[in-house]
Parts: C-alpha cells; sequence; structure tokens
C-alpha cells in the first residue's frame, strides 16, 4: 500500500477536517447489545496497565499478558479467571476467537505491534499513550483500525473529564478571543526516571521473572543492567520497570509520556491538524537517551477562519514566563498549559481559568455542546464505542495525528535541534533528510507490524 497521500484526502478520509475530533454520528463496530459483556484481554498488567484491569472485569476478562511473571502473579491473584501469557503473540495464537476487545499497557516500543495483532484480527482497542513509538506506526494502526471499523481508545484518560469539555466549549465560545499562542509545560523527567544518560557498560543476570527476550521484542537486542553502580543514579533501576522512559529504544522522552496528555485538548479546542514547522532546543543530547530538559516550538497554519498558532512544550520543569495577569496567591506549578488569546488568557490545570480572575467571573459559561463520557470515565467511553455508540474521544483517528504531531519533537531533538518544515501527510521533514530514519524503525526479527 502507497502511504503517500495529500493532505486534503488524509484528512477527508479520517473525519479529521481541520483536525477536529468527530463524536457524533453511527459508528459500527459490532453487534452488541448494551448490556453485552466483552470479552476483554489485557496486554501488560504491572504499572498503569494494572489500572485497567477493573474496567475489564467490569466486562469479562480472559487473559493477562506480562513478560514479567511478578506483575502476572499479582494481576491473576486479584483476576484468576484469566488466562496468563508471557508473550502476546502466543496469546492471540491461542485465544483469538474469544477476545472482543484488548487493553495495551506495554511500554512505548510494544504498542503497536500489540495493537496492530489485535487490529488485524479485528478486536478493538485500548492503548495507552504514546499511541506508538513512531510516526510510521502511528499511521498505520489508523489505518488499519478504519479498515476494520473497530473501537478504538487512546489512553488520555482527562479527554473524557468534565474540564476537559469545558475548556473546549470555553475556547470555542471565544472565551480568550482567537488563540495564536499556546504553552504546555511539565515536570516530567526530574524526579520520574533517569534521562541524558549512556548505556551502562556492564551487565547483571537477568531476573528469573523477566523474560527479557520478549521485553524488549521489537526494540534492538541489549545486555540487561539492574541498577546504575555509579554516578548521580547509583542503586536506581536501568530499564524496568517504568524506567525504560528515557531510553530511545523503548520509550519516548518527557514528550511521549506528557504530550498526549496535555496537547490532545489543545488540538481538539483548537481544530489543529499537523504542524508546519517544529524546532526544539535542550540540554546535551545522548546518542541513546532522551535529553534532561527540552523547549520545543510547533507551528500550525491558519484553520478556516482561526489564525496561525505557536504552541511551545517544556519539560524538565522549563516553564513559560509567569503570565502577569495571574494573581500573585495564584499557584504556577510546573505542568500546566497556558492559552493567549487576542482577548485574554486562560490557564488550564484540569480546570479551565480566564486570568485574571475578574475576566473570569465576567464571562458567562457557554452552555454545553459536546456530549458527556458517564463518571468522566475513558473506559466507559470506549466501551461505547465498541458496542455500536459514538466513537471514543481519543480514537485513533485523533490519537494518531497527536502522537505524530508530538513525535517529531522528538526528531528534531535528536537531530540537535534541527528547525523541520515538516510535511504531516507524508510523514517527512521536507528540508532535513537525516529525519526519515527516525519516523519508521526497524523491527527485530521475530516482530512485525
Amino acid at each position: 500500500m502507497s502511504h503517500r497521500v495529500t493532505r486534503r484526502k488524509f484528512l477527508q478520509s479520517t473525519g479529521l477536517a481541520a483536525g477536529l475530533v468527530v463524536l457524533t454520528g453511527p459508528f459500527k463496530a459490532g453487534a452488541y447489545a448494551a448490556n453485552q459483556k466483552l470479552n476483554c484481554a489485557h496486554v501488560g498488567v504491572g504499572g498503569m496497565g494494572a489500572s485497567h484491569l477493573g474496567a475489564g472485569a467490569s466486562e469479562n476478562l480472559v487473559a493477562l499478558c506480562d513478560a514479567d511473571a511478578g506483575h502476572l502473579a499479582d494481576a491473576a491473584k486479584k483476576y484468576p479467571q484469566g488466562r496468563i501469557f508471557s508473550d502476546y503473540r502466543k496469546m492471540f495464537d491461542e485465544m483469538a476467537g474469544g477476545i472482543d476487545a484488548v487493553f495495551v499497557a506495554t511500554p512505548d516500543h510494544h504498542h503497536a505491534p500489540a495493537s496492530m495483532m489485535a487490529l488485524k484480527l479485528g478486536k478493538h482497542v485500548y492503548c495507552q499513550k504514546p499511541l506508538t513509538h513512531s510516526i510510521y506506526e502511528a499511521r498505520r494502526l489508523a489505518e488499519v483500525a478504519r479498515e476494520k471499523k473497530v473501537a478504538t481508545q487512546m489512553g488520555t484518560q482527562g479527554m473524557s473529564t468534565e474540564g476537559v469539555r469545558v475548556l473546549v466549549e470555553y475556547i470555542q465560545a471565544g472565551a480568550v478571543g482567537k488563540v495564536t499562542e499556546v504553552h504546555v509545560w511539565t515536570d516530567r523527567p526530574i524526579g520520574w526516571w533517569p534521562q541524558a544518560v549512556d548505556r551502562p557498560a556492564y551487565t547483571d543476570p537477568v531476573p528469573q521473572r523477566l523474560n527479557w527476550d520478549v521485553w524488549l521484542g521489537p526494540a534492538p537486542e541489549r545486555p540487561f543492567a539492574a541498577t546504575w553502580r555509579d554516578g548521580p543514579h547509583k542503586g536506581k533501576q536501568v530499564y524496568h520497570p517504568f524506567v525504560w522512559r528515557g531510553w530511545w529504544d523503548f520509550g519516548t522522552g518527557a514528550l511521549g509520556d506528557i504530550a498526549c496528555h496535555s496537547m490532545s485538548p489543545i488540538f481538539w479546542a483548537l481544530k489543529l491538524g499537523y504542524p508546519t514547522v517544529v524546532e526544539a532546543k535542550s540540554s546535551e543530547v545522548f546518542k541513546e537517551t532522551a535529553p534532561l530538559w527540552s523547549i520545543i516550538t510547533y507551528e500550525f497554519p491558519a484553520r478556516g477562519d482561526l489564525p496561525p498558532v505557536k504552541m511551545t512544550w517544556y519539560d524538565g520543569k522549563k516553564q513559560p514566563p509567569r503570565p502577569e495577569e495571574l494573581e500573585p496567591d495564584r499557584k504556577w506549578d510546573y505542568n500546566g498549559t497556558l492559552f493567549i488569546g487576542d482577548k485574554g488568557k486562560l490557564l488550564f490545570d484540569g480546570t479551565p481559568h480566564i486570568i485574571p480572575e475578574a475576566k473570569m467571573k465576567e464571562f458567562k459559561r457557554p452552555e454545553p455542546t459536546l456530549p458527556r463520557t458517564p463518571g468522566n470515565d475513558h473506559h466507559t467511553d470506549f466501551f461505547i464505542a465498541a458496542k455500536g455508540g459514538r466513537p471514543a474521544v481519543s480514537n485513533f483517528d485523533f490519537a494518531s495525528l497527536v502522537t505524530e504531531s508530538a513525535l517529531v519533537g522528538n526528531i528534531s531533538l535528536r537531530l540537535g535541534g534541527e528547525r523541520l518544515q515538516w510535511d504531516g501527510p507524508n510523514m517527512k521533514a521536507t528540508n532535513a533528510p537525516g529525519a526519515q530514519q527516525y519516523v519508521k524503525r526497524q523491527y527485530r526479527k521475530g516482530w512485525t507490524l
């Protein structure tokens, strides 16, 4: 299949004209009665994966899969009805006919191959953020999900909350006028996991509980290292669990961890499509890990009567200047989003606040225009779609747009901050041939997309 497509053709085919997620209209995901239970399989059951198990069990949990036998044992104690596997390839081989929906909550590098196996089998898929490890993978997941007409959801749970819907309604009602600038920032990775490090020169025995070959999956083979023996991270884990995020072979850094959460409401509220220019600056660039901090600017073109937008991302506890309009007693946290329009500013921290407070009091809250999710629950939003209701708010059409756009920032980082002229529909930087190596990755033998 050719993946070269015009921007107009792509947006028309996905229903994402001007980057607008579609939340209305019929959606054929399968013939399920509203009270019929879905057979749910879980790939990755530790960490964030554990938080999905209750949702699967509220339907019919049938399978648990994790490369870490300790995580599997913990999950199996609570949910003994699920068959256990260490390799999802085997799970799908043995249980494909008995699975309706799959939850994927693995390290980033497994998101695409696990989700794709499920999609090709016609299963509904809920995949943690970022949707994928690479731009190409995100595009392919969206294409196959569309072909199979299944329900999908990226695990950006804030998108199902009342706060995000109110934000979108405020912005689209003109609360601060036409928005031309957005700043979004996070404290990651400081205090969360190591970045800006080189690979350890030593090798440790693989713990008996961990299937290291399966954990590596499609990533290049490397020896296992348990904990750092020296340096600022001495005694801390090197790869597993959770601290894999800073390694390019497995994770996507602070940007991959948080951007899909914090950028999704921005894309929705401002009806953004692909950025056309992306440029990064950061602390020292390392070959195998993300930098200690970065500041990345994204430039988006005008959309109909909406003006161009410049969005700036900050991580590693970098922040934009504190707005003069913000009251002295108002907390200025290491996580947040600031919208700047031609009629004012709005701070979003889960709830929208027009600043200063006096302007917030003057603004008449618009009537709700967007559908709400029962209980503000992201899993419920997914199940509604899987049983033939409206598409989930972070369905793969929308999720792939946000993920692809965010990951361009990592390409600029890895190229030393090169300013990229980005052709989103064709997944390439027109001025930087070196960027292409990071658009699509090579899988280790035995793993496919």
